[in-house]
């Protein structure tokens, strides 16, 4: 039986390869996305430098896995709990470490690393648990979970420091694209794949 977790919050969505005005300009109508009932705080230690910000500027997320980054506009993330141990989901596959209780839902809780083959993701004393909402529209599940090593950082995401990644190694499953972000490499996930992938562990799994 899974212990219910403790709430903590933040907030963020997807991106595409290109140019990085048409990376930075695929970030604006995920950000517009964002769940409008539900507006969490933000926890002590996430901050967000706003000097220099301009209006093209957007708030950006970046999520710690095992060996990755994740890059996802603020506005998609709905909270950010600590974490405990999931309930199981039998026949699942591994990177479903199975549900959590979230507000009245059970979320599934993934472990992104392990979906792209990127690396083992690690859960225990200092893991977060990241509430992303979903964009596919489907009111039965309109959020999922993934593991996070910590938490979150903000970041302030401007089309002069965001551009394609130029490694031509092919991309991991569930990510839309690579990108450099002030030197540092991020993943950009494709929601709407990692969501069709939930569903599909979950109707096998049933």
């Amino acid at each position: 039986m899974s212990k219910k977790p403790q709430h903590r919050r933040a907030k963020v969505a997807p991106v595409s390869q290109g140019l990085p005005q048409d990376i930075h300009r695929q970030l604006l109508p995920a950000a517009q996305q964002a769940s409008p009932e539900i507006q969490p705080h933000i926890p002590a230690g996430i901050r967000a430098d706003a000097t220099h910000e301009t209006q093209a500027d957007i708030r950006g997320v970046l999520i710690q896995l095992a060996g990755a980054r994740l890059l996802l506009p603020n506005a998609t993330i709905a909270e950010v709990l600590s974490y405990a141990p999931p309930e199981p989901v039998e026949a699942a596959p591994e990177w479903l470490l199975g549900k959590i209780r979230w507000r009245g839902w059970q979320l599934p809780l993934v472990a992104f690393a392990e979906m792209a083959g990127v690396g083992k993701e690690p859960a225990g004393l200092g893991s977060k648990v990241v509430v992303l909402k979903a964009l596919g529209g489907n009111a039965k599940a309109p959020y999922f979970a993934i593991l996070s090593q910590g938490f979150p950082r903000l970041v302030t995401v401007s089309q002069e420091g965001l551009v394609p990644d130029t490694d031509s190694a092919a991309l991991p499953l569930g990510v839309q694209s690579r990108v450099l972000m002030n030197e540092d490499t991020a993943f950009v996930p494709d929601l709407g794949a990692v969501e069709a992938l939930i569903t599909e562990a979950l109707a096998q799994a049933a």
